[in-house]
């Protein structure tokens, strides 16, 4: 979520540490929350789900293209899975929605198991009826969909299996040999797929079982990221490949990655992966920012390494929100002309971090502190130091806890203006939201609130500063017809 010379006041409120802030409007409230959050996980401050939940249907009512629109560019651009889910489900459930639903399942699913996951949550939200609109999406994507992929995401131990599409859509098969293939769904009688899954289920987690797959080349992108450790243990002999593909620059960029995955994968190998394996994750990893846009001018970086970014970002993941943040810290120190690296929390700190350093090395060699959050700090370090940068990246979870300054009872806010008014230097404050509270602690002209675990977040720091673009224009730009939809 972005914004840029705003000039009407924020309605001031508490943050979730009960300390000052600004309120959100709805969407920039909503883009903050989907772009940094798994659907139904903890967070240092609490699950902000039901919150989440609340402000989409409110949307959807008035503006149900907005959410349509957002939903495809959660899935497609930043690769969040679980929110566009949501999205989708909650667009369905609208009665407004309706006209949008077709396209918009179309477009968010990019593997059989979305379809399985969109209709698991409006049933256990919403119940039945399903909407008529969902069912002909639905059937939409189950109609592209052949055996491999049937049998992949047939959802064995699923609530809503894929079959059970079938029963509860209704769809009619184009011919004799689809009309076989469902019937055979339905029998649960669909030839085994050769995946990794089923082979390692089959043949055991062992050196035969992945030197199979690995020349099977049924191993995706994203499997073997999360499958490295067993990959490296296994020691299959021709695993050259698998780093081959990782670094691969076309590899990079097809898969989508977010960057906080190749770290989760940069963490699992460390004890034991060697050499060449750490430099294919830091290969692809600098791949996938290799054409990001350059920041000219001075940059100042400052992120926050408090206590409440010690939380992990899922049940599931090992990588904080604290890690996600030094991660992308690293990467606009690469992309940066000219920068000055600060971490921050009750104390502030000037790191040193060569840009031919590796991204995923220093991003888990600088850790957490672990103290409150005090925000005003990287400003008070600029004018000590004497620095006169073009810009400042925050990158937080803007739950600002602390101050030595009698004014915080004001949001930080005061404490830019401060500088900019004691060094003449007016610089462009860019906050990147890294949990979507729903609170920010700055506003007004050249402020720019931006939110998401990707890369991608710097390029609308360009787009502020020229003037000509956010990431919430983007959205309601969004043309999701001229996408081209990959087969499942």
């Amino acid at each position: 979520m972005s914004k840029f010379n705003q000039k009407s006041a924020t309605i001031k409120t508490i943050n979730m540490d009960g300390h000052a802030a600004y309120s959100m409007p709805d969407k920039e409230k909503l883009i903050t929350q989907v772009l940094t959050s798994f659907f139904n996980e903890s967070k240092f401050y609490g699950d902000n789900s039901s919150d989440m939940l609340e402000t989409i249907q409110r949307i959807a009512k008035a503006s149900p293209e907005f959410i349509a629109k957002l939903a495809v560019f959660a899935r497609r651009e930043f690769n969040m899975r679980s929110v566009a889910h949501v999205l989708t489900a909650c667009l369905a459930h609208e009665e407004n929605g309706k006209p949008y639903v077709r396209n918009t399942v179309w477009f968010v699913c990019q593997r059989g198991d979305d379809l399985t996951e969109i209709m698991s949550f409006y049933l256990t939200t919403f119940g039945k009826p399903i909407p008529n609109a969902l069912k002909r999406g639905i059937n939409d994507v189950l109609g592209n969909m052949d055996e491999y992929s049937l049998a992949k995401y047939k959802g064995t131990g699923n609530s809503v299996k894929m079959r059970d599409l079938l029963c509860l859509c209704h769809p009619r098969p184009r011919n004799d040999a689809q009309s076989d293939l469902w019937k055979r769904l339905l029998e649960n009688n669909l030839a085994t797929p050769l995946t990794w899954e089923t082979q390692l289920s089959a043949n055991g987690n062992n050196r035969e079982t992945w030197e199979k797959l690995i020349d099977s080349g049924k191993v995706g992108y994203m499997a073997m990221l999360r499958n490295l450790r067993n990959i490296v243990t296994a020691n299959p002999r021709n695993i050259e490949k698998v780093w081959q593909t990782i670094e691969d620059p076309d590899a990079v960029r097809r898969s989508k990655q977010l960057p906080f995955r190749f770290l989760s994968a940069y963490k699992s190998i460390q004890d034991i992966g060697g050499s060449r394996a750490l430099d294919a994750l830091e290969n692809a990893v600098s791949e996938s920012v290799l054409n990001m846009p350059v920041l000219r001018g001075t940059t100042v970086i400052a992120v926050d390494v408090s206590g409440s970014m010690g939380s992990r970002i899922s049940d599931k993941s090992s990588v904080t929100c604290g890690e996600i943040g030094m991660l992308l810290g690293v990467i606009a120190n690469r992309i940066s002309k000219n920068s000055v690296f600060f971490t921050f929390d009750d104390k502030i700190t000037r790191q040193d971090i060569p840009r031919s350093t590796g991204i995923l090395y220093a991003a888990t060699h600088k850790g957490m502190n672990g103290g409150a959050t005090n925000m005003e700090l990287p400003f008070a370090a600029m004018h000590h130091y004497g620095i006169k940068a073009d810009r400042i990246i925050f990158l937080s979870d803007n739950q600002c806890n602390v101050s030595s300054r009698s004014w915080f009872s004001k949001p930080v806010q005061s404490a830019a203006d401060e500088y900019r008014k004691a060094t003449g230097n007016d610089l462009w404050v860019h906050a990147i939201d890294l949990q979507g509270y729903g609170t920010q602690q700055f506003h007004g002209p050249k402020t720019n609130i931006i939110a998401g675990w990707s890369e991608k977040v710097f390029s609308f720091i360009k787009l502020a500063e020229k003037g000509v673009g956010s990431l919430e224009k983007t959205i309601d730009d969004y043309d999701i017809t001229q996408i081209k939809r990959p087969e499942l």
